[in-house]
C-alpha cells in the first residue's frame, strides 16, 4: 500500500501489476483535483461519477462472474484493489455497499431474475444499495427485529422502521430484514430479506446528522409498503441465514482497519518536517497495519476458496476497528500544528470515531462471535 506498505509481496506478480496500475490511476486522479483524499472514504465519499470510472475499468463488480456483467475476477484481486481505495481516501461510497454486500448475497441467494437484472447495474456503478438491518431500541441485536413484511396478493406489505442506514437518502435500493412469519419471540426463525426501492410509496428516509453537521445515517420507515413477491431475496423464512453469511463480507474487508489510514501517512509525514512529535507507538500503528493487512488478505483468500470465514471476519473487525481508534487518538495527540491537511484529517476522523466500533456489529459482540466459534462457550 503506498504511504504504508511501499513493498508488499503479492501473492502473484500480476497482482503487483494490478496495485500499481490503480495507484498510478488514483495518483492522477487525486493531481488532477478529482477528489480531495479523506477519512472514511468509503462510507462518507458518495461520487457516483467516481465510480462509475472505476467501473470503466473493471474495478467494480470484480468478483461477479461475466455471465452477469461483472469481470470474474478474484477476491484477491479485489482486496488490492480495495486496499488502494482505501488509503488513497478516493470517494467511493457509491458503488461500495452494492459491491461487497448486496452482489454476493444476490450471487449467493437470488432468483437467475434479480442476478439478471441487478448484478449488471451493480458492475457498472449505476445501482446502488443500502443495507436495512439495525433499528430502534435493538442495539446489536439483529435477532430483535420488529419490522414485519405480511403476504398480500403479488407480494408483501412492509411495515417497519430502520435506523443507521448509511447512505439510504442517495442510495436506489434497500435490502430489509424483516419478519415474515411468526412472532418476535421467535428469534431467528421467520426473518426474511427484501429488496425494497427507496423510491416506492410508504418509504420515508430521515437525516440523522452528526454533531458536525455532516449527514451519512438515516432513518428509513415504511409505512405499508408494497413489496412485488419477485424482490423476496431467496427463501422465505431464510434471513438469518442470509444475514449472517452476509456480514462475513461487511465485517472481513480491508475498510475495518483501513478507514483512517490516511492519517497514519499524513502523521508519519509530519513527524519528518517536525510538524508532530516523534514517538514509537506511530512505528507499532504501521506493524499492526501491516498484520491486519496479512489476516484481511487471508479472509479474502478463504472467500475464493468459498470457505466461511465468519470468525476470522469477525477477529479483523475487532482488531480492525480497535487500530483504527489507537490511531486517531494517537494523531490527535502527537500533532503540534492545527491547521493544514493533517489537522483537517484528525477531526474529520474524532467525529467519526465513535462509530468504528460500532458499525457492522459492536466488538462486544463480536467477542461473543469468536468465543462461540471457537467453542469457548
Amino acid at each position: 500500500m503506498s504511504l504504508l506498505m511501499p513493498s508488499v509481496v503479492e501473492p502473484d506478480p500480476a497482482l503487483a501489476g494490478l496495485r500499481a496500475e490503480v495507484r498510478n490511476f488514483l495518483a492522477e486522479r487525486r493531481d488532477s483535483g478529482a477528489f480531495t483524499p479523506r477519512v472514511d472514504a468509503w462510507l462518507t465519499g458518495w461520487s457516483r461519477d467516481f465510480s462509475r470510472s472505476l467501473a470503466e475499468r473493471g474495478w467494480a463488480g470484480m468478483t461477479i462472474p461475466r455471465t452477469y456483467g461483472g469481470r470474474g475476477r478474484g477476491f484477491l484481486e479485489r482486496f488490492v484493489v480495495t486496499e488502494e481505495l482505501l488509503v488513497a481516501g478516493a470517494p467511493v461510497a457509491a458503488h461500495w455497499v452494492a459491491d461487497r454486500q448486496a452482489a454476493p448475497s444476490l450471487l449467493r441467494f437470488g432468483s437467475e431474475d434479480q442476478k439478471k437484472s441487478l448484478l449488471p447495474a451493480i458492475a457498472a456503478a449505476e445501482c446502488s444499495f443500502a443495507i436495512g438491518m439495525s433499528e430502534p431500541d435493538t442495539g446489536s441485536d439483529l435477532a430483535g427485529v420488529r419490522s414485519r413484511a405480511v403476504p398480500i396478493d403479488g407480494g408483501w406489505l412492509l411495515n417497519g422502521t430502520k435506523v443507521w442506514t448509511s447512505g439510504a437518502h442517495q442510495a436506489d435500493l434497500i435490502v430489509v430484514l424483516a419478519r415474515t412469519s411468526g412472532s418476535h419471540g421467535d428469534r431467528h426463525r421467520g426473518l426474511s430479506q427484501l429488496i425494497v426501492d427507496l423510491r416506492a410509496p410508504g418509504v420515508v428516509v430521515r437525516p440523522i446528522v452528526s454533531m458536525s453537521g455532516e449527514h451519512h445515517f438515516n432513518e428509513v420507515v415504511f409505512t405499508d409498503v408494497e413489496v412485488p413477491e419477485e424482490n423476496l431475496l431467496g427463501h422465505e423464512g431464510d434471513g438469518w441465514l442470509q444475514v449472517t453469511s452476509e456480514l462475513g463480507f461487511e465485517r472481513s474487508g480491508p475498510e475495518r482497519f483501513l478507514s483512517t489510514v490516511l492519517l497514519a501517512g499524513l502523521l508519519r509525514r509530519a513527524v519528518r518536517a517536525g510538524d508532530a512529535d516523534a514517538d514509537p507507538a506511530l512505528g507499532q500503528i504501521i506493524a499492526r497495519l501491516h498484520g491486519l493487512h496479512h489476516m484481511s488478505l487471508a479472509v479474502a483468500a478463504a472467500l475464493e476458496r468459498g470457505e466461511d470465514a465468519d470468525v476470522p471476519a469477525a477477529m479483523v473487525k475487532v482488531l480492525g476497528t480497535t487500530l483504527e481508534g489507537d490511531l486517531v487518538e494517537l494523531a490527535d495527540l502527537l500533532a503540534v500544528r492545527r491547521d493544514g491537511e493533517l489537522a483537517a484529517a484528525i477531526a474529520a476522523a474524532v467525529v467519526q470515531r465513535p462509530g468504528f466500533t460500532l458499525r457492522g456489529g459492536t466488538n462486544e459482540i463480536l467477542r461473543g462471535v469468536i468465543a462461540r466459534g471457537l467453542g469457548l462457550r
